[in-house]
């Protein structure tokens, strides 16, 4: 305690891991996403400090936390409020203690997952007057929708083949990239049967539907997890920390604010966590006015009588 107290806090980030245990096909463990989330957390640390002379970076120990989750064996979806509350709880302490930047990283794409990542950010932000982010939604959207393949062709050192493209499209679960990123981190959590898994797409109409790539006879994947490659991998990481640090750099400086990187399905309100509850709330005050209203008219039309 007497070295965390010791820090500048004024020159000091936190980096909080958050990110579910969840099912991930036949090949790779429970915990990529965590695995993943925990990679970029360790990466940016470094290039902070390193980037920053004076400046220190705590890294907090991994929170297994995560909704919006495929149900099968292992997989543990946590409710989306619960995941949100935790970390505003994490952040309210991390505040009071004095630090001032708390990043949030995450390895995990479901909707209200990274929509409790950005409201616990916001809360704490306006709270206490600190910077919260999470930049895991507004990237991996980017990555997603192609915005940083330039920069991975650069690092790979050469252009994406026309297959190579499609596959990125088509990649969404336990495929081609987290395959890739688990060779890289940890070969020996990968089971040798990822060389010969057949590709798995789906159109989008059926990713809307629950738990899609389990129905069916699926085995937990989307995409091409035999075109797994850790240099696929090292290039990609490459191109998302790069990007990381640029924001992460003007969230320092001020001249960012966290509402301007959040993931796209925050301002979607059905993926809010008060959304249902809200709905319900209203729509019960609705029928109890219509209730009341049409009592009273009975009243007045009886009295009138």
């Amino acid at each position: 305690m007497a070295a965390l107290d010791a820090l500048d806090r004024a020159r000091t980030v936190v980096v909080l891991t958050a990110s579910p245990l969840e099912e991930h096909g036949p090949h790779l463990p429970l915990g990529v996403d965590a695995f993943t989330a925990r990679y970029f957390a360790e990466a940016l640390a470094e290039r902070l400090v390193k980037e920053r002379p004076g400046w220190s970076a705590v890294l907090a120990p991994t929170l297994w936390l995560g909704s919006f989750t495929f149900d099968a064996v292992g997989t543990v979806n946590v409710r989306q409020r619960v995941v949100r509350d935790a970390l505003v709880d994490y952040g309210d302490a991390l505040a009071r203690a004095g630090f001032r930047f708390i990043l949030v990283s995450n390895g995990h794409a479901g909707p209200t997952h990274l929509t409790a990542l950005d409201e616990a950010s916001q809360i704490v932000s306006r709270r206490h007057g600190v910077t919260m982010a999470s930049l895991s939604g507004h990237l991996a959207w980017g990555f997603r929708n192609g915005r940083f393949l330039q920069d991975v062709e650069r690092a790979l050192g050469r252009a994406l083949t026309d297959d190579e493209h499609r596959a990125f499209t088509e990649d969404a679960h336990a495929g081609w990239w987290e395959t890739s990123m688990m060779l890289m981190l940890r070969p020996d959590l990968v089971h040798e049967a990822w060389r010969t898994l057949p590709s798995a797409t789906y159109p989008m109409a059926a990713r809307v539907v629950p738990n899609y790539p389990l129905r069916g006879g699926g085995q937990g994947y989307v995409g091409h997890p035999a075109m797994g490659d850790p240099v696929f991998a090292k290039a990609t990481s490459e191109a998302l920390l790069g990007a990381t640090l640029e924001l992460v750099d003007e969230l320092i400086d001020g001249t960012l604010r966290p509402s301007d990187r959040r993931s796209p399905f925050f301002a979607v309100p059905f993926f809010r966590t008060n959304f249902w509850r809200a709905a319900a709330g209203a729509g019960a005050f609705a029928a109890g006015v219509a209730l009341t209203a049409l009592t009273l008219g009975r009243r007045k039309k009886n009295s009138g009588q």
